[in-house]
Parts: C-alpha cells; structure tokens; sequence
C-alpha cells in the first residue's frame, strides 16, 4: 500500500489543524523573522513532525506547548527544521569577480574583513575565500571571513569543509586541485577544503534579528544573499539599517537573485545587477573608508 502524502490529512500520524499553523506562523516569524505562507502547511507538518517523533510527543498542540515554556534545545531544534539550505559553490558566479575587483581596489587595508551573513553549510564562504586567494596570489591573504548561520546543523557541517563528491564535480579541475582534498580510504567519496581556507574562516551562530550583533567590522563586503526573502518588508529594512554602521562607506553588499532593495532606497544603491553599496544619504552612518 502506497504510504500516505501530507496532504492526505484524515490518515495523517499527528492531528494537525490550521490553529497550529498559525501558531507555527507566529512563533517562527517573531523568533527568526520567517514569513511562512501558507503553501509552506505541509512542509511545516512534515518537517516538525519529525520533532514530535523525537521529543515523544503525540500532538502539535502539546509540542507548540513545550516551544513556549522557553526550551533552549528545542527552539534551536525548531528553527533548524524549518529553515531551508539551499546552496552550492560559486552560485550566482557574476558576484565573485566583482568581490575580487572591489578587493584589488581597496587591498592595502589590512586586514581586509569580509562577513558571509547566510553561510548554510559553507559552500558561500569557502568560496569567498578561494577567491581572495586568487586576489593576493597566496594561499594566506591578510583577510578574515566571518560566516554566520541560523541554524547550527548546517553551521558544523560548513565548519568541517568536507563534502560528498557530487557536491564538486560540476567545478573545474584546477579549482579541485588547488583548493580541495579528495578521502582515501573510509573517506572515499568525499572532499575537504584545504586547510588555508578553513583558517581563514570564523563560523558563528547568529540570528539576524537579533537586537544586537556581536560583529564589528569594518566589513569591505557582505554578503546577505537568498535569506531576505524569508523575510516581509519592514524586517528586510531593519536588517539592512543594521548592516551600514559595520560597512565601510565604500563597501559592497551582495543580494541574491531575487531579492532587491528599492524599498531600502535610502540605505543603499544599486551598484550592478543585486550588488549594493551604501546610499549617499546614509554615508555618514557607515565607518569611513581609509
């Protein structure tokens, strides 16, 4: 017998009914600013109900129940179900070239910070730094990445740098000999990232709405690509006001394909297709470029 789809709600393992939608909606947006439509109901029934098979737990209501009495490990374990990964190395590649350009320009400061603000499972910083290799023409450049995530699952597996094979193929053969390490042995199958460019990366939890950031900068770059849309309007803009006063005035932000921020007109420019630098009217909140 065929196992029964999510949508196949009378025979479903767990009572789930539009009440606990909403208050999924509710709790996910005000703790990670996730704006769920409602396309998303049966995803969110498939994913959380995995949860419910590990905490023990027979119903959504009694699990919405457990979230709201604060339990650090089971919020941390709520946000990670519900927050998609999507990534891979050099996506969106019109974006690195114009990176190494911007660098090239502005490399006598020393050191150079950069800020992955989305890092998922670190495909998007790895290659930020392979292309900062190629900028300084050393596999140690004066440059420190910093590569925050959300979810800390994906955080671990970006801080190992090692992925199943299939992940790299599709790169060209000299990106996989200078920057990548293939497993022998009980390790076949699977690639590391060099030593070098794991060095030059910090990963670290951060939720974007938090009140405050624990970064500094000056970052000459952020990258803040494919995470704006899981977010409304308002929300976008208070994140993109708190990226200004860590940016130089002459840094570059990078947003994903598509995502804009006209609606942010005020903070930031358009620069070329989804790269931003900071808005002439809001110059003067950005750390001056030396």
């Amino acid at each position: 017998m065929a196992a029964p789809t999510d949508r196949d709600t009378s025979t479903r393992e767990f009572h789930f009914t539009d009440q606990d939608f909403q208050r999924v909606r509710k709790l996910i947006y005000e703790h990670a600013g996730i704006n769920l439509s409602d396309a998303k109901k049966d995803m969110v029934y498939s994913r959380l109900g995995r949860r419910l098979r590990a905490t023990g737990l027979t119903s959504f209501r009694d699990y919405l129940a457990l979230l709201e009495t604060n339990n650090e490990e089971e919020w941390e374990a709520f946000v990670n179900s519900l927050t998609t990964n999507l990534t891979s190395f050099f996506r969106e590649p019109h974006h690195f070239p114009l990176l190494a350009e911007h660098i090239q320009k502005i490399k006598h400061r020393r050191p150079i910070e950069l800020w992955c603000s989305a890092a998922s499972t670190g495909e998007e910083p790895y290659t930020m730094a392979m292309t900062m290799v190629e900028v300084f023409g050393s596999y140690t450049p004066p440059v420190h990445i910093l590569a925050t995530d959300l979810d800390t699952n994906v955080l671990k597996k970006a801080q190992a740098g090692i992925y199943p094979i299939e992940r790299v193929e599709k790169l060209p053969q000299d990106v996989l000999k200078r920057f990548f390490l293939r497993g022998t042995g009980r390790n076949a199958g699977f690639v590391q990232v060099r030593k070098e460019l794991r060095d030059m990366i910090t990963f670290r939890q951060l939720n974007l709405l938090d009140a405050g950031w624990p970064v500094r900068g000056p970052f000459e770059a952020i990258f803040c690509r494919n995470v704006m849309i899981y977010f409304d309007k308002p929300t976008q803009y208070k994140i993109l006001q708190k990226f200004v006063p860590v940016m130089h005035s002459d840094a570059l932000l990078f947003a994903g394909h598509s995502e804009s921020f006209q609606h942010a007109a005020d903070l930031f420019q358009i620069r070329g297709r989804t790269v931003y630098t900071v808005a002439d009217k809001a110059r003067h909140l950005a750390i001056p470029a030396r």
